[in-house]
């Protein structure tokens, strides 16, 4: 099997991790399978195989920009890809942009809901058009989020239509291109030139449905994503597998494709 690579995953530092994993726990009414740390997330790749993930960080105030940034500076290795966050209301956006692809990140995490945005956010639109430049990936929350309210901020409607004005864009929207909006990502996403991982969606979706979505997108497009530590990494792997899809295209998701956008050889 390819080098498996998760697209999709989070880590705090480790005293911010034993406050925030609890809050957010209770915010979402969910579990967490980790202790939100990368000693706990390194260990679950250990476990389950994954040979690299990348690390999303969201800023939840425009002030968060330069921890994040010297955090990720720390933890980044040959294992842990970070992509620092943006937020939007930074004053100083596009400054910040640069500095994060002058120092060689890969890419940024958005969040519609912890960030309080719309994607097609017209004020938005510079930042993705120098992202676009820059070759510069985003990473975004796809549909609804299990700890707000049902306002859509990413829909797939909004994903196809900012990544039609902006084609440049190396934009992934997770959860399977629209977390809970699953008619819509059918309908409107697939089928289209746009990045989608997987995470929460096979939690979700029957296998039938599952595969017409997936069987329905460009092979070159699909990831491999967990949202760790939310899900497991090597249940979802497993869960992959059992889709039964074709050898070429399982191969893809779970690493070729991230390895091409990442910019790596496929081992």
């Amino acid at each position: 099997m390819a080098a498996v690579i998760d697209i999709h995953t989070h880590a705090f530092p480790d005293d911010i991790a034993r406050k925030a994993i609890p809050a957010l726990e209770k915010e979402g009414g969910i579990k967490a399978y980790l202790d939100g740390t990368v000693a706990g997330l390194l260990d679950s790749m250990d476990r389950s195989g994954v040979q690299r993930s990348v690390l999303c960080s969201i800023a939840t105030k425009p002030e968060q920009f330069d921890p994040i940034l010297q955090w990720s500076r720390t933890i980044r290795s040959d294992r842990i890809e970070p992509f620092p966050s943006l937020h939007p209301e930074d004053p100083q956006l596009l400054e910040h942009l640069e500095t994060i692809h002058a120092e060689g990140f890969k890419g940024v995490k958005m969040h519609s809901y912890y960030q309080d945005y719309f994607l097609d956010d017209v004020r938005l639109f510079p930042l993705y058009e120098r992202m676009s430049q820059l070759g510069t990936i985003l990473v975004i929350h796809a549909g609804y989020d299990i700890a707000f309210p049902r306002i859509r901020k990413a829909d797939p409607g909004r994903i196809v239509e900012v990544c039609r004005q902006f084609p440049g864009l190396k934009l992934i929207a997770t959860h399977l291109g629209g977390w809970d909006e699953w008619s819509d990502v059918r309908d409107l996403l697939a089928g289209k030139p746009i990045y989608m991982e997987i995470s929460f969606a096979l939690d979700f979706l029957d296998q039938k449905r599952l595969k017409e979505i997936m069987l329905a997108h460009p092979a070159e497009y699909l990831l491999f994503g967990t949202d760790s530590p939310w899900t497991d990494q090597a249940t979802t792997l497993k869960m992959l597998a059992r889709l039964k899809l074709p050898d070429p295209l399982f191969e893809r998701i779970v690493g070729g494709n991230a390895c091409r956008l990442l910019g790596e050889r496929a081992s």
